[in-house]
């Protein structure tokens, strides 16, 4: 669970994450973050489920299961090297995210620190407090004082019932309920002592 740089496998959960170089930032303006989610959309979705995520000004945090090895084959009509596939997919997302941010703030060299972090997640009972942890950042950081008031992470989608890519239904069973939901982000990570279910 604690390999920063797991082989992506079918079927498997990852915590994904990165940040930006230094002290710069990843997002300087709201337009970055909705393009990034864009880049996401188009190079992640069809690899993997997403069930939850944050968007900081330098740093960035997703938790995703990929597809199955059938799903995967069936749309890149690919039966090898699927390794190569998810890695590539991750690469060319960062890259073509990177390339529009340098253009855009008329920068140079790596926008991001490392190549991008991933944790796989063996342990069930880690997905709740994952997701909490997540959903935290911002509060922690001082940009707000409830996670419901940030505006680019996925705590709103997974309790809203508009149309979402979040696979929200998983999130709040891993909660028990919507109700439980809500009471764990409400203080902060290790202080609700309850379980996930």
């Amino acid at each position: 669970m604690h390999d920063t740089k797991s082989i992506l496998i079918p079927d498997a959960t990852y915590h994904v994450y990165n940040r930006a170089n230094g002290l710069e930032l990843l997002f300087a303006q709201e337009d970055n973050y909705l393009f990034f989610l864009e880049k996401y959309r188009h190079y992640i979705l069809p690899i993997a489920q997403t069930f939850c995520y944050c968007l900081m000004p330098n740093h960035f945090h997703f938790l995703i299961r990929i597809k199955g090895e059938k799903e995967l084959t069936e749309t890149f009509k690919v039966s090898e090297n699927l390794e190569g596939l998810l890695s590539n997919r991750f690469s060319n997302f960062f890259n073509s995210y990177s390339k529009a941010f340098n253009k855009q703030q008329n920068r140079r060299g790596n926008l991001f620190m490392h190549t991008f972090k991933r944790k796989r997640i063996t342990d069930e009972k880690y997905l709740c407090k994952l997701v909490h942890y997540i959903h935290y950042n911002p509060v922690e950081a001082g940009f707000c004082s409830n996670p419901e008031d940030y505006k680019f992470s996925s705590f709103n989608s997974i309790l809203s019932s508009s149309p979402t890519l979040i696979n929200r239904n998983e999130v709040i069973e891993w909660f028990g309920d919507k109700k439980n939901f809500i009471y764990c982000h409400r203080y902060p990570p290790g202080e609700t002592g309850i379980d996930c279910n």
